[in-house]
């Protein structure tokens, strides 16, 4: 590669010019996306400007409230939702907002609603920011059926109703990764410009991966296929060389690699949290969506994690994700435990 041309390109693909052309393709469109997508991009390079300030202007510590899930909140978390409150609902083209650190729905006044309905977390993995591990905000957008008449139904759907979703990762780049339904584009923040850059198009995860992450310090609660499925991982019995362990405990982190070199990301149930840990609307249905449009998997233990019906905006579900052949095999460890039981 010639980094020296690189360095002068002149025509960049910024992720404005891409959202663009995208809807340039649909001469029905009247925009609405675009501008709910540049809200989105706003509120993540304000995020990305704050952790990377974190540290100096003491927004690391708690800020002393705890929020729904049971989990201090950190100064951060609480900034984060803030700006992507505020960006969401000034878009004006918004009606339901439901967040990792709101107990109940945000309902847009009816003069500043719009057709879309937006689930996320702010901020995914703060607990990991004093150690300057990469964080992220991740997201995903419903169509609501009646603007006039928005309610808690137009949110609890199936992933496999979204529109859009996407993810930005804060780490040693910042990183926007965003599907709109026709395959997954990655795009970098040139700091000198303020502009995500299009620098991973298309991107497609490997069939079959060589890496495996996931808490083993949970191994003694795990069920029985998710045990076994490690020890594959572990002890294969074909004579295939072992796959490696790689867990930050950041979702967005250790998914963002899965994507990129392909393995398998697991967050089973187990005794201690039966229903899983990760929660359905903003971790789960986002992440799944964007696998599936990379060409992997991602399945709950019983079915297809996007077919899932969510009953709560905070609803949590295991979720194994990642390359289409190692879910694949989880999946058979499962159905041969279901047929065994």
């Amino acid at each position: 590669m010639d980094h020296a041309a690189e360095a002068h390109r002149t025509d960049l693909m910024t992720i404005t010019r891409f959202v663009l052309n995208e809807q340039s393709k649909y001469p029905e469109s009247r925009g609405d996306f675009s501008i709910l997508l540049s809200h989105i991009v706003l509120g993540c390079k304000f995020v990305c400007s704050a952790v990377n300030k974190a540290g100096l202007a003491k927004l690391i510590g708690l800020a002393g409230e705890t929020n729904v899930q049971g989990e201090e909140q950190k100064k951060l978390d609480v900034l984060s939702n803030e700006v992507f409150i505020k960006a969401l609902v000034s878009s004006g083209r918004t009606s339901i907002l439901v967040s990792e650190e709101d107990e109940e729905a945000t309902f847009v006044e009816p003069s500043r609603r719009g057709k879309y309905c937006v689930v996320f977390d702010p901020l995914d993995g703060s607990s990991n920011i004093d150690c300057g591990v990469s964080i992220g905000t991740i997201f995903g957008i419903y169509t609501v059926k009646d603007t006039n008449e928005p309610t808690l139904d137009d949110v609890l759907q199936p992933g496999k109703n979204m529109v859009a979703a996407g993810y930005c990762m804060y780490g040693s780049s910042c990183m926007l990764v965003l599907s709109t339904g026709e395959g997954v584009n990655g795009f970098t923040l040139d700091p000198s410009l303020g502009e995500f850059i299009l620098t991973h198009p298309d991107i497609k995860t490997p069939k079959k991966g060589k890496i495996y992450s996931v808490n083993e310090g949970n191994a003694k609660n795990w069920d029985e296929p998710t045990a076994k499925y490690v020890d594959n991982c572990k002890f294969p019995k074909d004579k295939a060389p072992a796959k490696s362990l790689r867990y930050v405990g950041s979702m967005v982190a250790d998914v963002h690699r899965t994507f990129l070199y392909g393995g398998i990301f697991l967050y089973p149930a187990d005794k201690k949290s039966p229903n899983g840990k990760l929660r359905v609307l903003y971790e789960v249905f986002p992440m799944s969506f964007l696998m599936e449009q990379a060409g992997g998997q991602a399945f709950t233990g019983k079915e297809r994690a996007l077919d899932l019906n969510p009953k709560s905006i905070h609803e949590r579900s295991p979720i194994f994700l990642g390359s289409y052949d190692d879910v694949e095999e989880i999946k058979e460890l499962y159905a041969a435990h279901e047929k065994k039981n």
